[in-house]
């Protein structure tokens, strides 16, 4: 699959842009890249036409233009891209901190989104107690120019199940190398979107306005999410459905594909 690419405030965005049919776009999560979703584009690229970005300081987009500094501000980067390829109404399948600006699109344009696929995300201020945790982590990256191993190894069991370093080594080896990745050029926007994701603004009661099918999908094991948040916000979302699954984490789309695919796209089938 081609990467293509768009300029946007005068610096690049990366994306895949595969298959036909209605259009899908898809958010990715923090400290990840567009890859994380490779299981679900082989399987949804036959019916639709997905749109994958790599966020801007990941994968592929280096860098973050100097005025987006907010979940807001990503949102409105997102809509560009979306009209630069003519694309009017769309769905999203948003996990983690790509469900966060995908809702921020959902409410600057609610008439071009036609449905919502949040996984493993939260619509909430993030607890105090969370918010201080993460500052001083990136304040420390921040200094080091680097994500240094101590953290690599705190960070990454906090994607995946509570045995996945027992049965699944491939994805926390695959974690690891990703953050090993982030070097002193992209650190600067690491720490930009950081601290968009973590000392963002409160929009539950803004989205639960929206008249929106809206499926809430996530790990019964997330140690970054616990599920009650989900189930929170499904209780706030008049219509929504709500999945939990089992055996899975943070990462439940790539512990548990079977399962995430199959919810996916039986919602999608429906409203899309």
């Amino acid at each position: 699959m081609t990467i293509k690419s768009i300029t946007i405030k005068s610096e690049p965005l990366r994306f895949l842009d595969v298959g036909e049919g209605p259009a899908l776009l898809f958010g990715h999560g923090y400290l990840l890249n567009m890859d994380m979703w490779r299981s679900q584009i082989d399987l949804l690229s036959q019916s639709y036409r997905c749109i994958v970005p790599d966020l801007w300081g990941h994968g592929e987009s280096l860098t973050i233009p100097e005025n987006t500094r907010s979940l807001a501000d990503v949102a409105d980067d997102m809509l560009t891209l979306m009209d630069s390829l003519d694309i009017d109404t769309f769905s999203l399948v948003g996990f983690s901190i790509g469900a966060m600006w995908g809702a921020e699109v959902a409410i600057k344009a609610p008439s071009r989104v036609t449905s919502f696929v949040m996984a493993d995300s939260f619509l909430g201020f993030e607890p105090e107690v969370l918010t201080a945790k993460y500052n001083k982590m990136l304040a420390n990256i921040q200094q080091l120019n680097l994500i240094p191993a101590p953290t690599i190894e705190e960070i990454v069991p906090l994607y995946f199940a509570h045995n996945a370093e027992q049965n699944t080594p491939q994805l926390l080896n695959e974690m690891r190398s990703t953050l090993s990745l982030f070097d002193a050029s992209r650190i600067p926007a690491i720490v930009v979107v950081g601290h968009m994701q973590f000392n963002r603004r409160e929009i539950l009661l803004d989205f639960e306005k929206l008249a929106l099918p809206v499926l809430l999908l996530v790990g019964q094991e997330d140690k970054q999410r616990p599920y009650l948040e989900s189930y929170l916000m499904h209780d706030s979302i008049d219509g929504s459905e709500f999945v939990v699954i089992p055996n899975a984490g943070h990462v439940s789309n790539i512990e548990q594909p079977d399962v995430f695919n199959k919810a996916l796209v039986d919602f999608l089938a429906k409203h899309h």
